[in-house]
């Protein structure tokens, strides 16, 4: 997936030098199902995540210019976005001008013009050779996840403490998957036949 490499590495960058980390999320279940994720994964690896859903009435869809400086103010110095971010242009440029990272990992269509951001990892990018356009969400963030889990084993950060079972936290997945009412063939198949026995 693009961007796939940048954003693990300034991800497993802040993980090294316990930066405060957001997750701002969706409200749907497929991002609650990422968000849910990806504060799992972090809290595993030894870090504490804030997690950001915007109130729908209130704020709507997506990374909002006032949430981004309120969680810098609060010296968030990195936020992932999940299932959201990829139409935000105007607010990502904030959050960039106010030295805010922002790392995007989302699944709906795309335009043209990317939101500034370190990363937009989007199978449905116009430049995304992945052929993975049919995920969901909360399978981009699974896939980010592994990539992060291994960057970190390369890292020797395992020799300390324990590796988690990505495996075991497909039941997030699959809800996240099925409830998105997404194609279920390719690697989304896997993901729900994989995740249903974990919830057996």
């Amino acid at each position: 997936l693009c961007d796939m490499d940048v954003a693990v590495s300034r991800i497993c960058d802040a993980v090294k030098n316990d930066e405060k980390i957001c997750i701002f999320g969706d409200y749907d279940v497929d991002g609650a199902t990422s968000a849910a994720l990806l504060v799992r994964f972090l809290r595993s690896v030894g870090r504490a995540p804030q997690v950001y859903i915007p109130d729908r009435i209130r704020e709507g869809y997506g990374p909002n210019i006032p949430a981004l400086l309120e969680l810098k103010r609060q010296g968030i110095s990195i936020i992932i976005t999940v299932d959201c971010g990829t139409l935000a242009v105007e607010p990502l440029e904030i959050a960039s001008e106010n030295n805010l990272d922002v790392i995007v990992v989302d699944h709906h269509a795309t335009e043209f013009q990317l939101p500034k951001a370190v990363a937009v990892i989007n199978p449905n990018r116009i430049d995304d050779e992945s052929g993975q356009g049919e995920l969901a969400a909360v399978g981009v963030t699974f896939l980010l996840v592994v990539a992060i889990n291994r960057h970190l084993r390369e890292m020797g950060w395992f020799e300390t403490c324990l590796e988690p079972d990505l495996m075991g936290w497909l039941d997030i997945v699959a809800l996240g998957t099925v409830c998105d009412v997404v194609p279920l063939k390719g690697v989304n198949r896997a993901f729900v036949s994989q995740g249903l026995k974990v919830m057996a």
